[in-house]
């Protein structure tokens, strides 16, 4: 089947998506549905295949379907720095992630380490540690 007459079930495939998925980006304007005659299937073209691999590039960045529909809206590419200030905001949250995440591999490598050194009866350091934390607020 080429790709000017893809059956819903062969453009998801192509695109390495769900059925539903599609189906769902119907539903919030973000892929629009192609027309069909009374009692037919509807058939997508390439245009619709690069779009949905569109959104899931742009969805593995982290990007959210909010998000998404704006950088569609931005696709004519004269939205470029509209589409710098959105990939700006979004950088700055995976930044701010990994500073997280990086925090709490140091927390946890501390723990883990504690436990290490603990033997005996006594109590399990990492639980401890949770427990006395328990008032605090992440």
């Amino acid at each position: 089947m080429d790709a000017a007459h893809m059956t819903i079930g062969t453009l998801a495939q192509r695109a390495g998506v769900n059925v539903e998925t599609v189906r769902y980006y119907h539903r919030i304007k973000l892929l629009p549905a192609p027309p069909r005659a009374h009692g037919e299937r509807r058939h997508y073209g390439a245009a619709s295949l690069q779009r949905l691999r569109f959104i899931r590039r742009a969805q593995q960045l982290g990007f959210s379907l909010e998000e998404i529909a704006h950088l569609l809206e931005f696709s004519d590419s004269r939205h470029c720095a509209e589409t710098r200030v959105l990939a700006t905001e979004k950088l700055e949250t995976v930044e701010r992630k990994i500073a997280d995440l990086r925090a709490m591999q140091k927390a946890l490598t501390g723990l883990v380490s504690a436990c290490g050194r603990r033997s005996g009866a006594r109590g399990c350091p990492i639980i401890e540690s949770l427990e006395a934390n328990e008032g605090e607020h992440a």
